[in-house]
Formats: C-alpha cells, sequence, structure tokens
C-alpha cells in the first residue's frame, strides 16, 4: 500500500472510531433524579416507599421502585433526554405525595417529600 492510500486509511478510520465514540457516550449520558422523603414536622423518613414513572406514559408503568435509606434519601439514574417524570412517596401510617421532577438533559434534580401522619 502507497504511503498516502495508508494515511488516508488511517484517516477514515480515526474517523469512524470519533463517530463511534460519540454515540457510546450520548448512549451512556444520564440524568439523576433523586431528593429526601421527611415527615411532618420536617425529620426524615427512613423505609418510606418512592416510585418513578414517566408523566406521558398512559399506562402509570414504573420506572424505577425503592426505599428510603435511613436519613430519607433516595435516588433514581434516567436517561438524559428532555422529559416529566412522576416521584410518590407512600409509607403506612402517613399520607402519600406526589411531586414531577423535569430533566432536560445530564443533571442532577432534587426533590423533597412531606408525608403527613393520616390520623386513625
Amino acid at each position: 500500500m502507497s504511503g498516502s492510500r495508508l494515511a488516508t486509511v488511517v484517516a477514515l478510520t480515526g474517523l469512524a472510531a470519533g463517530c463511534f465514540a460519540g454515540q457510546k457516550k450520548q448512549a451512556n449520558s444520564y440524568a439523576t433524579v433523586g431528593g429526601t422523603v421527611f415527615r411532618d414536622p420536617g425529620l426524615a423518613l427512613p423505609g418510606a416507599k418512592v416510585v418513578l414513572t414517566r408523566r406521558d406514559d398512559s399506562k402509570n408503568k414504573k420506572i424505577g421502585e425503592m426505599e428510603t435509606n435511613y436519613r430519607g434519601e433516595f435516588a433514581f439514574r434516567v436517561p438524559a433526554s428532555e422529559a416529566i417524570y412522576v416521584l410518590k412517596a407512600s409509607m403506612k401510617g402517613y399520607g402519600p405525595q406526589e411531586k414531577e421532577a423535569m430533566i432536560s438533559g445530564e443533571e442532577s434534580i432534587d426533590v423533597n417529600l412531606v408525608l403527613t401522619p393520616v390520623s386513625k
């Protein structure tokens, strides 16, 4: 192979690799929707169930579900594309609360939810 042909092949291979690297980076980009669940009057609520869905999903399919940690915290990793997510926190003995979080790219959104005890 001549020198100029080899240089062309190397340049095209590098260009193709750069394109695929860009695609891989996009596919792995994500955002985080997280926060803390509190109980009224403002103390963290460990063990609360938090469910994540997309607002535009007519079937209300769960994307994720978890219990809050010992500090009442939770976090979900979601694609870094524009979307509105719905977070719903609940726990036995407390009324549930629901809030929305809007994602527009690679970012971290913090949502605080406050559950109020139900009277018996």
